[in-house]
């Protein structure tokens, strides 16, 4: 245990680790069945969209024109985007947990997330992420998107870490192969529990 470089800093990826999925195709299945909308052509024009969404290239009302209110609708975009807000949900044993370990290890956190800028905001603001997440390395911030390897390099210029003090929380494989590719210690998350069982063989303290 002596012999492992200490953890300085934790990069934790927001949706699937904090939070669940912002806008993921869930949501989008679930927003097409409620506002009776042709899931295939919603879901054609999202993928048309979304990098340049994620980005922050394009706002929410741009981004909904052109995937949702490119024809009249029977409601609104302030009652859909009420509805795409509502479809996120905390994980809040895994922020109770991610708090806990800041305070014990005096870690500095940093979120490395693909959201839109609304959305994004949104999420922060609601479940307080802001309280215990120093830096939001958010592809709408920095207009870099996972898996491009500039938005890691960016994550550790902005937290001032060397890759050997890293470790980055990541629930999608191919994120992780990259963020690996730099050197960064990463744990594929999938719950509470193993995901702690890894932090604590890497030497952080976890009561």
């Amino acid at each position: 245990m002596d012999n492992i470089t200490p953890i300085t800093s934790l990069f934790v990826d927001i949706g699937g680790v904090l939070l669940s999925n912002g806008w993921g195709h869930e949501s989008r299945r679930a927003a097409a069945d409620f506002f009776k909308i042709d899931y295939t052509e919603m879901e054609e024009r999202h993928h048309l969209t979304c990098v340049t969404f994620e980005e922050g290239k394009l706002t929410l009302d741009e981004y909904l024109k052109r995937v949702i209110f490119y024809e009249k609708r029977s409601f609104t975009p302030a009652q859909f985007q009420s509805f795409m807000f509502d479809q996120s949900t905390p994980f809040t044993e895994m922020i109770d947990f991610i708090k806990q370990l800041k305070k014990q290890n005096k870690l500095k956190i940093a979120a490395v997330s693909n959201e839109s800028r609304e959305l994004n905001e949104h999420r922060i603001k609601k479940f307080h992420l802001d309280q215990f997440i120093d830096l939001f390395i958010s592809s709408c911030f920095v207009h870099y998107r996972k898996p491009d390897i500039n938005i890691f390099n960016m994550a550790l210029d902005i937290a001032q870490v060397s890759v050997e003090n890293v470790v980055y929380i990541e629930d999608r494989q191919m994120f992780i192969d990259v963020a690996e590719d730099l050197g960064i210690r990463c744990i594929l998350h999938k719950d509470y529990i193993s995901t702690s069982i890894q932090l604590a063989l890497m030497g952080l303290k976890i009561d």
